[in-house]
């Protein structure tokens, strides 16, 4: 290593797993992957190397069987549809035809063995699209505005500078170790499309002026993170030009590196850190690295749009359209993907735009070619104007192929937003997000109702079931509400039962809100006890 591990000089504050990490470099795996494993055979791979997989973007899935999930980065949701064909192409030959786009912008394929990783790293390399660091505690698929370079509500162009922070820590044995993993947030939109609170480490818009002249840059928030802990990233005082990005990015991780906790992986995030540095320590720290930076300026932040594009949007260059697709739940296989880059180099730009919300853009669409784009059968279900519910629901995977999973929940959550649509009218799109355990990779913390998987005891035995949390959101600015993670609700609900209890629910809230109320701002006025109670009383008359 080309620093020095002072964390190792104390054995006894080191987790089991820290030890692995100082025996061998999780990139190591890699080539252990291609040389060894790929031709020997799953049976071969000892428990402890199965761990290290993750550096290579792969995970064992359910049942633990031989198959994997492997992730595939895709920087701030930009890719070409040469690329998109690339991901289409592996997950036919290798993934039963199965693609996922996750709540990080990434993609994910299934069913995958060791015997095919591979070629499976040269079709992505050639592509210039990697799994390497997609998993694994290091710094993991850098996030943003995935209208960069399109968008006319954003400050500036931020794909570039998510490139330079990918290549800088990519395979970077530097940040190859770190306590848990790192997640990076860039965006210069001014609604909040990177998700800042809920990162490790996210730049966001703002302006200073320095001497003379108002300079567009950066805000900095730090340890965000979901989890069975949830914690909403702090500010600190500084403001960074774009060009100092990977300078303020990289000593943020250095200080996570060799001063985050190592002795408890439940408790080894940077949001352990900062609780007990607070944000003011950690700024002293940070510019010790840096050197000076200027204070906070005026924050650009004015909205949050929970990163939804559905719909046809003007682009920042005149003539130029963007079209946001719902993928119901992020799922769709890979004739659809091809599909898509088909239509994407036809119509468009030649590019596909992944989204935090589990979608997906076509950009670069002259208005003359809007209505024979939108006439497209493929638009019929991946629909950029889909029902209410489906529209705004976010699904994990779920214990379909998670080893963590209590309950499935993909399948669940397109049930229940059928059943919502055919038995509830709203003018207002609810999000909806479900998880299959306290990890909450379907971010339930920031939904107007998370739902997290459960089990709940029946005469008949254990099934599946769900706890629900209302009320969740992240900032926008000082006109808009700030960040609050959903608070919970008592009463498990049967998987069975979610659909009729959530439209009890929903009814309520049509019934008591007035008319200015978002279902957030409802929660707020009425408050979760009356919200409690309404549910107890829905849960009485189904049992």
């Amino acid at each position: 290593m080309a620093y020095e591990p002072i964390w190792q000089n104390e054995p006894d504050k080191l987790a089991k797993f820290e030890w692995v990490k100082l025996q061998k470099d999780g990139l190591e795996i890699i080539r252990s992957i291609i040389e060894k494993y790929a031709l020997e055979g799953f049976a071969s791979i000892p428990a402890d190397e199965l761990d290290l997989f993750k550096w290579a973007g792969v995970y064992q899935q359910k049942p633990r069987d031989g198959h994997f999930m492997m992730r595939v980065r895709i920087n701030t949701g930009i890719m070409t549809t040469e690329q998109a064909r690339t991901i289409a192409e592996i997950s036919r030959l290798y993934g039963r035809g199965l693609v996922d786009v996750t709540t990080r912008q990434a993609v994910q394929f299934h069913w995958l063995k060791v015997e095919h990783f591979p070629d499976i790293f040269r079709r992505l390399e050639a592509a210039t699209l990697y799994s390497y660091e997609a998993c694994g505690d290091c710094p993991r698929t850098i996030v943003g505005n995935p209208l960069a370079g399109i968008d006319s509500n954003e400050l500036f162009d931020t794909a570039g500078i998510v490139e330079e922070l990918n290549d800088y820590f990519l395979l970077n044995r530097d940040f190859s170790n770190l306590p848990r993993k790192f997640k990076i947030s860039v965006s210069a939109n001014i609604y909040n499309n990177g998700q800042a609170e809920i990162n490790d480490l996210a730049f966001t818009p703002a302006v200073k002026i320095i001497g003379d002249e108002e300079v567009a840059g950066f805000h900095v928030m730090v340890g965000g993170g979901l989890s069975a802990k949830p914690m909403l990233a702090q500010k600190l005082d500084i403001f960074v030009r774009p060009e100092d990005t990977l300078k303020v990015a990289s000593a943020a991780v250095t200080l996570f590196r060799d001063h985050g906790y190592r002795e408890k992986r439940n408790h080894a995030r940077l949001k352990f850190l900062i609780a007990d540095w607070g944000a003011e320590k950690f700024r002293e720290k940070l510019v010790e690295l840096t050197g000076d930076l200027p204070a906070r300026g005026e924050d650009k932040t004015a909205g949050w749009h929970a990163a939804y594009f559905d719909g046809v949007h003007p682009q920042r260059q005149e003539g130029l359209y963007y079209i946001g697709l719902n993928v119901p739940v992020g799922r769709l296989n890979a004739d659809e993907l091809l599909q898509l880059a088909d239509l994407a180099d036809h119509y468009g730009e030649g590019r596909l735009r992944t989204t935090m919300s589990q979608n997906i853009i076509i950009s670069g669409v002259p208005e003359g070619k809007l209505q024979s784009l939108l006439q497209e059968p493929l638009l019929q279900r991946l629909s950029p104007s889909a029902d209410h519910f489906i529209s705004r629901t976010v699904s994990c995977t779920g214990n379909e192929f998670c080893n963590l999973a209590l309950v499935e929940t993909k399948q669940r959550a397109v049930q229940t937003a059928d059943y919502l649509e055919q038995n509830v009218e709203l003018d207002e799109k609810l999000r909806l997000h479900w998880v299959g355990c306290p990890n909450a990779c379907g971010h339930k913390q920031i939904a107007d109702i998370g739902l997290q998987g459960s089990l709940i005891k029946t005469p008949e035995g254990m099934v599946e079931a769900f706890d629900l949390a209302v009320g969740g959101t992240l900032g926008g600015g000082e006109s808009s509400p700030a960040a609050q993670f959903a608070r919970p609700l008592k009463g498990r609900i049967r998987s069975d039962e979610i659909g009729p209890v959530l439209a009890q629910l929903i009814a309520f809230y049509k019934q008591e809100r007035r008319e200015a109320d978002s279902f957030h701002s409802f929660v707020e006025r009425v408050g979760i006890p009356v919200l409690q109670e309404r549910l107890t009383d829905i849960l009485a008359v189904q049992a």
